[in-house]
């Protein structure tokens, strides 16, 4: 009889094992995304770094800029360092890697872009696994750079960002709240 009650205990606690498992893993549905890549604004985190000694070591600001993303195929990013013919394929389709960022400064009382050619040649690295395709989502940050130098003002700020896939497919176009930055002059 103990034996028989064993046997009963072990078919019940393994369909009981069974039933969660089937039910865990019916509840779990992969999301669907759209396949061009959507972003939003998360938000900025802000620090000083001070002063050290030697080139480049005067007192600067650290913006860290986040935004979420999702993709529905995953194929954000590339392996970095990217090559040559990479660049170039990205170049010839809009003259952006696969992060654009515009900087907007108030001026005059409306927002102006700002030219700077180091934000024209932006990547990231690939966010998935080789040959792993799926959606995605997360987020991406990037830090900017603000030395206050001998002689420098506060200029209202925000960005205009856009990502995209390896498939050149554009992210819609988001624009940050404004955050107060040194620029020197």
């Amino acid at each position: 009889m103990e034996k028989v009650n064993t046997i009963k205990h072990a078919v019940l606690s393994g369909g009981i094992i069974l039933l969660v498992s089937f039910f865990l893993s019916s509840c779990f549905q992969e999301p669907t995304y759209s396949k061009v890549p959507q972003i939003k604004f998360k938000g900025f985190s802000r620090y000083a770094l001070q002063a050290g000694s030697g080139v480049g070591q005067s007192r600067r600001d650290s913006v860290v800029i986040t935004i979420g993303f999702t993709d529905g195929d995953g194929d954000l990013g590339n392996t970095l360092p990217v090559d040559s013919l990479e660049i170039d394929r990205y170049k010839q389709a809009g003259g952006w890697g696969n992060y654009k960022i515009i900087t907007l400064q108030l001026k005059n009382g409306q927002y102006q872009p700002l030219s700077t050619g180091e934000n024209t040649s932006l990547f990231f690295p690939r966010l998935s696994r080789e040959g792993k395709t799926g959606p995605i989502e997360g987020d991406l940050e990037l830090e900017q750079l603000y030395p206050y130098g001998n002689s420098f003002t506060i200029i209202p700020t925000k960005y205009r960002i856009q990502i995209r896939d390896r498939a050149l497919n554009v992210s819609n176009e988001i624009e940050t709240d404004t955050i107060h930055i040194p620029y020197s002059y």
